[in-house]
């Protein structure tokens, strides 16, 4: 009797839930409602969207002053928080129904465009950054403002810890900056880079106190917050600029996305590798042959330079010759063929080339994301002026 062929089970991805294609200009920013099958959303042309499934098919819009650059949702108080193209901040409570917008206060906080806005309930603060190189903070009871911070850059990711009071902002030169804020005063705990290119996104875990920051430069690194050990691990997994990051806490599972419409869902749940720092040398630390400006070395040995590189997984600095091989690391982050040398590549097993991130097409060049923890539904936006909704359980368990 022959023996049954049993099919490969289907590998795990994102199920498309719906899609909002009614805008006429790209949709900037956006948030899946918790509890509702709704999206708010704001676009290039000024309005405001809340889209609820009602059985008129109609969906509440309002149009503002000027273009929102950035905004913030919470869903407890149901308070949008409008960061506008003006520098000013408008804020809305919207009805329980969803079906109105009513004007609760304006702040006046920036000089210029305001990039991030977020609100913290627990503290009853509004935490803003602008084009004007300024962290501010507000008061949402009083409107008044408690605090100013003036950055090295525009900033262009903000987080904030709670239970600490510290704020995270990242910032176009590629640094991270972490601030102590008090009621009304701050003062400045410490600043890292790791980026080459500025960074367009953080995401921070109150639990296991790490840090993610995504960047222009296709990488992700995760900064040790808590741990204290200055720890930094690179994750590479990208094709263009890190758009968006996401942390599924429950399943300890980053998500990421870039400018080219990749959807990545990391493993963070496994003991990972940091990089080691690249290694100077005149020659190559394996064959001694010479690099090209050691003049010295190749007049006394009658050798042409070679040009240097570095093996991604010890750091030496290494000649063509030396690390013609090509192998993936991804405990140490690299989920794509990088340089190793020779002896590093002989070293590496088949069990140490198992992936740790499934990556998935979103079919748009992703401009926005936002991920709603209690659905386990990502939305993303793109240049195409499209809004999807994605079921993430089937990959996010």
């Amino acid at each position: 009797m022959a023996s049954e062929i049993q099919p490969h089970p289907q590998a795990r991805k994102p199920c498309l839930l719906n899609k909002i294609d009614a805008f006429q200009e790209v949709v900037s920013s956006a948030v899946i409602i918790p509890k509702e099958d709704g999206v708010i959303s704001v676009s290039e042309d000024r309005t405001v969207r809340v889209w609820l499934k009602r059985d008129s098919g109609q969906y509440l819009a309002q149009r503002l002053s000027a273009q929102c650059s950035c905004m913030s949702f919470n869903p407890e108080t149901r308070r949008l928080s409008l960061g506008m193209d003006t520098g000013s901040i408008c804020e809305f409570i919207l009805s329980e129904d969803y079906n109105k917008m009513s004007p609760a206060r304006t702040y006046q906080a920036h000089q210029s465009r305001v990039t991030v806005v977020l609100f913290v309930l627990e503290m009853e603060w509004l935490l803003s950054t602008g084009q004007d190189k300024n962290f501010t903070w507000h008061c949402s009871e009083s409107g008044q403002q408690l605090g100013t911070y003036h950055t090295a850059a525009w900033v262009t990711g903000l987080q904030f810890d709670v239970e600490t009071r510290h704020a995270f902002v990242g910032d176009q030169s590629g640094q991270v900056t972490i601030l102590k804020l008090e009621q009304d005063s701050c003062s400045l705990v410490t600043t890292f880079k790791g980026h080459t290119g500025n960074v367009t996104a953080l995401c921070w875990d109150p639990i296991q106190r790490v840090l993610f920051s995504g960047s222009s430069d296709h990488s992700i690194i995760m900064w040790d917050i808590g741990g204290r050990k200055g720890t930094a691990i690179e994750l590479q997994g990208h094709n263009d600029k890190v758009q968006g990051l996401c942390y599924a806490s429950h399943t300890r599972q980053l998500i990421s996305c870039s400018c080219d419409g990749g959807i990545v869902i990391w493993n963070m749940d496994v003991t990972r590798q940091e990089t080691p720092e690249w290694l100077d040398s005149d020659s190559c630390q394996k064959c001694e042959q010479p690099f090209f400006w050691n003049f010295k070395q190749m007049w006394d040995s009658k050798k042409i330079g070679l040009r240097q590189h570095h093996c991604r997984k010890c750091g030496q600095a290494v000649c063509g010759k030396c690390s013609s091989k090509r192998s993936t690391i991804p405990l140490m982050g690299f989920e794509f063929e990088v340089r190793v040398c020779d002896s590093c590549h002989e070293s590496i097993t088949d069990e140490d080339r198992a992936p740790t991130a499934t990556f998935h097409d979103s079919k748009h060049n992703v401009v926005y994301m936002h991920y709603e923890a209690t659905t386990g539904n990502l939305l993303s936006s793109g240049t195409d002026k499209v809004i999807k909704i994605w079921d993430m359980n089937p990959v996010v368990s």
